[in-house]
């Protein structure tokens, strides 16, 4: 007899056993495909994880799986090993693992998409148009040179990758008759933005790296390349990929966020012939299938995405790389919580593959693998092209007159820069227009009905926001509380920042770059290619903006509010901090212009930008690893948190106090267990959040004990409404 093992969608542990289905199929009963079984009294969709001869449950009681989804597995058994160890690894369902690793479509039961999609191209009168002749229509003159270097057509949605929303231009030129419709076979069909070229030299350093990865193409090896902002980590990448294009490997490319997709997929495409795809969650449900597909088949050399790209199935992977490997956006916070840079060390370990992680300011898990030889350690530590590290002053801003947050010192620096034709970059961590909204009569505060969270005030919507659970409200015109018009707004946010600066530089183009501001798809791109074609003076944004960015006519760094980033209860808090500043800094001057950045603080004595200041990152990681170790913090530890939450505060803590019984039943001494206490946001979007830590010196020991902690977990009864999780290695206490 033989027996389908199948993984179903759901936070449903363990396997369940099914008879093939009546008749066979013609295919072969592979893992990797997709089943529709039934369930309980409904159906439900499964992944075939393996065949067997015999089963736990009497044979009667086995159902027969109802239909095969696939005429081919979905994913490969070197696949399906990954996605069990992340499982086991992550402490989280395996069905739910798996079907996280496909597109959306395919977590339901729908076929494949054909690997053909509509497209436009020039019609015979397009072609015979000369581009001036559509000087009075910029967007739709845009539109037709891009055509044009494409013949056969291009892809609509490779059209709103590079040029944003462009339908009503595309329906200028179908009104033209200088465009058709047509349908693209499967494959890129868009033209490199510039001729193939050849790149810059490398330095000695960056020479050093790329041949170290390359001796151990063949094999596993982990790479730290530790490289100062500005100093080439992007060509070492570039370099690589195009000896692992000329061997018939793919190469895996994972950034922390989509707004580093489109710069990165530019020069890709400007240096590489092969097809390239990219995967992330602002694709529509059908490009992003269509990538996965691309690269599933091994027909894309290069797939670069975002965390979730780690799990993309890729038949002839050489090369992984992590850029900006240290940042907190790699981890997912819901749901399946994983580390993409972690699953990228182990896929290649099991890929046997090197794997390469890029940073300016590494984690300092990473630093201590790299100190311990477990990473190889290579550094770029000039910028590239001969260009000097910026200066960076400290600006004490007490008792200064500031207008819109800004000093006199850092406003006349502005007006030098902007004067000598350079661009400036203020850094504002904080969205919004004002982050307090109160009543100057009776003191009364905006505050989210949900959370324990004040709402932040967005002025151009006219509306209330809270941040944490996404609830809104209309703008008062009274205090809600005692009636009186005396409204005020506390704070500044980025959007305020933008108005103040409109009136301190009214002949200077802004661009706000913040989640607000690049909502609508290709807004981003948009404003970042403005910003190099040097339409932009002034560069104001959020964290958006700290992270692998090239902008070569940025002479000057403002930071603006850094005091909010130095005091916080996460023990990570620091090394974020110190990451966040370095990055920052690092945006200010690249190839011949020199940078300066100004930090504007009240608390210029604080060590930890003292540090900073006196000894770089790498002097300031030292001391922060020391501080780890002494206190037996990760990385010379490692933690678990269980979550609760629940409509009343008792329950998630009556729960995890049971979870915490549990815990000290495993009769491990080597194990510490912490808590429950409530969340440090205890109330968020109307339930109530507590959290229990577990803390262990020995990571196989605390792999072990997780799995039996898990298992009595799942026996314990919650109380009404209570949800639970399990958080191995977080990133976020919160």
């Amino acid at each position: 007899m033989t027996i389908l093992r199948v993984a179903l969608d759901g936070p449903l542990d363990g396997l369940f056993d099914y008879l093939p289905p009546e008749p066979l199929p013609a295919l072969e009963l592979k893992p990797g495909l997709r089943l529709l079984v039934p369930f309980g009294r409904g159906r439900r969709l499964g992944i075939l994880v393996g065949l067997t001869a015999e089963s736990d449950q009497p044979p009667e009681r086995l159902r027969r799986v109802e239909q095969v989804l696939d005429g081919h597995p979905l994913l490969a058994p070197r696949d399906l090993d990954f996605l069990h160890w992340a499982s086991a690894y992550y402490q989280h369902p395996l069905g739910e693992v798996i079907f996280s690793a496909l597109p959306a479509r395919l977590r339901a039961p729908e076929a494949l998409l054909e690997m053909d999609m509509p497209g436009v191209r020039l019609s015979a009168a397009g072609r015979a148009l000369a581009p001036e002749d559509l000087s009075r229509a910029p967007r739709q003159r845009e539109l037709l040179e891009l055509l044009r270097a494409a013949p056969e057509g291009l892809a609509l949605h490779q059209l709103r990758e590079r040029l944003g929303e462009s339908g009503a231009a595309l329906r200028g030129l179908r009104a033209k008759a200088l465009i058709e419709d047509c349908r693209l076979a499967s494959g890129e069909h868009l033209a490199p933005v510039a001729p193939a070229a050849e790149g810059p030299a490398l330095n000695p350093e960056q020479a050093t790296a790329v041949a170290a990865v390359l001796e151990s193409r063949a094999s596993f090896r982990a790479f730290l390349l530790d490289g100062v902002t500005g100093s080439g980590k992007t060509e070492v990448y570039i370099r690589l990929i195009a000896e692992m294009l000329a061997a018939g490997r793919q190469t895996l490319l994972l950034v922390p966020e989509i707004g580093l997709t489109p710069q990165l997929r530019e020069r890709l495409r400007a240096r590489l012939p092969a097809v390239q795809v990219v995967l992330h969650s602002a694709l529509n449900a059908s490009e992003r299938e269509r990538g996965w597909q691309r690269a599933a088949s091994g027909e894309a050399g290069v797939v670069l995405g975002t965390r979730s790209a780690v799990f993309t199935p890729l038949p002839h992977l050489g090369l992984i790389l992590v850029d900006e490997e240290h940042d907190a956006s790699l981890k997912q916070q819901e749901g399946f919580r994983y580390s993409a840079r972690d699953l990228a060390v182990r896929r290649a370990q099991l890929a046997g593959c090197p794997v390469l992680l890029g940073s300016a300011t590494p984690a300092l898990e990473t630093l201590h693998n790299a100190r311990l030889g477990r990473y190889a350690w290579l550094c770029l530590p000039q910028r590239a092209g001969g260009a000097s590290a910026p200066s960076i002053r400290l600006l004490d801003i007490r008792a200064q007159p500031l207008r819109a947050g800004l000093s006199p010192v850092l406003r006349e620096a502005m007006h030098e820069q902007l004067a000598a034709g350079n661009q400036v970059l203020l850094f504002l961590n904080r969205r919004g227009y004002a982050p307090l909204f109160t009543c100057h009569a009776c003191g009364w505060v905006g505050s989210c009905p949900h959370c324990d969270r004040r709402l932040t005030l967005h002025l151009g919507e006219r509306r209330l926001w809270c941040h944490h659970c996404g609830w809104s409200a209309r703008l008062p015109e009274r205090c809600p509380g005692c009636g009186s018009e005396e409204l005020r707004m506390i704070g500044r946010g980025t959007e305020r920042l933008e108005d103040e600066l409109g009136a301190l530089f009214p002949d200077v183009a802004v661009a706000r770059i913040d989640r607000d501001s690049t909502r609508r798809k290709g807004e981003l791109a948009r404003l970042l290619d403005g910003v190099r074609r040097g339409e932009t003076g002034i560069l104001l944004g959020t964290q958006m903006l700290a992270k692998g960015h090239d902008f070569p006519g940025v002479t000057l760094v403002g930071v603006l509010d850094l005091d909010q980033m130095l005091y916080a209860s996460d023990f990570r808090a620091p090394e974020r901090a110190a990451q966040l500043m370095v990055q920052v800094a690092g945006r200010a001057g690249r190839a011949e212009r020199p940078g300066r950045v100004v930090l504007q603080t009240r608390h210029p004595e604080h060590p930890l930008l003292q540090s900073l200041l006196a000894h770089g990152y790498s002097g300031f990681a030292e001391a922060a690893l020391a501080e780890r170790e002494a206190a037996g913090l990760p990385p010379f530890s490692y933690l678990a948190l269980a979550r609760a939450e629940a409509p009343e505060a008792e329950t998630a803590m009556a729960f995890l106090r049971a979870a915490r019984e549990q815990a000290e039943a495993l009769g491990e001494p080597r194990l510490a267990v912490f808590g429950p206490v409530p969340a440090p946001l205890e109330r968020r979007a109307g339930r109530h959040r507590a959290q229990l830590l577990l803390q262990c010196a020995d990571r196989l020991l605390m792999q072990r004990l997780l799995a039996r902690w898990r298992a009595a977990l799942a026996r314990l009864k919650g109380g009404k409404g209570l949800r639970w999780s399990l958080d191995v290695d977080p990133q976020d206490m919160l």
